[in-house]
């Protein structure tokens, strides 16, 4: 049996990458809805949508892996 180190390493790489940025990006968009609750007017707002781009980008790449899973 033959194990391709290379392609192992990378898969790694990116998974682990991949999994850091989405913890950040959800980590982002809790501490924004934290942070409406003590703004306010503009900035309540601001900080709302801020947090649900980052939920919606984190539901979308986990949409993608999940496509991705299925296809292949």
């Amino acid at each position: 049996m033959h194990i391709d180190w290379s392609a192992l390493g990378s898969v790694f790489g990116v998974s682990l990458g991949i999994s850091v940025a989405l913890v950040a990006l959800f980590t982002l968009g809790v501490a924004g809805l934290s942070k409406k609750e003590t703004a306010q007017g503009g900035s309540a707002v601001a900080a709302a949508t801020g947090a649900y781009v980052c939920f919606a980008a984190c539901a979308a790449a986990v949409a993608y892996g999940i496509s991705l899973i299925i296809t292949k």
